[in-house]
């Protein structure tokens, strides 16, 4: 995406916001409503966490301060409650600020596109964890697949049937990664989840993840009790060595507790940091996969910083 680009995820500036029902309509902007927080639900497995953290605490206070700035936006479901399409953090805000209700836009929407906006309104988040990427994107890749066709969600669908493998290809293009980056991502939906907080957590790097989500559920499970008893992960090569057995169908026990038991050098001494504690101090432009050789870096700066100090206080 091209520097100061503006993405339109549907959402309502702040000078909108204050605009009568009647200059809404003449600038052929949706109405905004106040809608009941007891008449809202999350959306269907919403992929999405919604962290109690400090970005939390300031939209709260913000909330309190101020209101809600951008409203939300809501899909009316056959029962007649609403549902969140984008804007779960801020909902869940308003709940802890007090509020009854919240701003909202009402779109008519059916599920699948529904599905779309909601992953892709979302993908702007600063800190995505793989799990989430990996969840949102397998269901965007499904509802396409539904549709059966290119759509955008500001205008009409557009185009014709997708082409194999053209879905994933869109989906990475309107998240900034190659189609074959959101299939790895995808791919993760494989692994247990004992295995796929590791991921989350930072414990184990992305690709290795990927090789490890082609090994069946009961070698993943054998797997994962031999890295919490070796205290140890397996890297890359390992990873595809595992993946390789696993084919064969030779991959037992003794083997996945040898591979792990392997010593490698960058596992001798090892310090365990969570990934999304560790976020908020990353620029946007580093991903996930090289976060530890940012992490590095910012400490070789660190230590530079702290010899030039000894140096001018001597």
């Amino acid at each position: 995406m091209k520097s100061g680009q503006k993405i339109d995820l549907g959402l309502t500036g702040y000078d909108e916001l204050f605009m009568t029902d009647q200059e809404r309509a003449e600038n052929k902007l949706p109405r905004i409503y106040d809608i009941p927080l007891s008449e809202i639900d999350p959306f269907p497995d919403h992929p999405f966490q919604v962290r109690m953290d400090e970005d939390m605490q300031l939209l709260v206070e913000s909330i309190k301060e101020r209101g809600l700035i951008t409203p939300i936006t809501l899909r009316k479901k056959d029962d007649g409650r609403y549902e969140i399409v984008s804007g779960h953090r801020r909902t869940k805000a308003c709940e802890i600020a007090g509020l009854e209700t919240v701003k909202a836009e009402i779109r008519e929407l059916t599920r699948d596109e529904a599905i779309i906006l909601m992953v892709d309104s979302n993908c702007q988040r600063t800190t995505i964890l793989p799990s989430e990427k990996a969840k949102s994107y397998k269901m965007k890749l499904e509802a396409m697949k539904r549709q059966g066709q290119r759509s955008d969600l500001t205008s009409t669908p557009v185009a014709g049937k997708l082409k194999a493998g053209e879905s994933a290809d869109l989906i990475g293009a309107s998240a900034g990664e190659s189609g074959d980056q959101v299939r790895r991502y995808i791919r993760l939906n494989e692994l247990i989840p004992e295995i796929l907080e590791m991921v989350d957590e930072g414990k184990i790097a992305f690709r290795p993840a990927v090789e490890l989500s082609y090994l069946t559920e009961d070698e993943q499970q054998c797997l994962h009790e031999a890295m919490l008893y070796a205290d140890a992960t397996p890297s890359l090569a390992q990873a595809q060595r595992l993946k390789a057995f696993s084919k064969d169908k030779t991959l037992g026990p003794h083997v996945i507790e040898t591979i792990i038991n392997e010593e490698k050098p960058n596992q001798r001494e090892k310090i365990n940091i969570r990934y999304d504690q560790a976020r908020r101090y990353i620029p946007e432009s580093v991903p996930y996969e090289r976060t530890g050789e940012y992490i590095l870096k910012a400490l070789e700066y660190y230590q530079r910083h702290l010899e030039r100090q000894k140096d001018n206080a001597r």
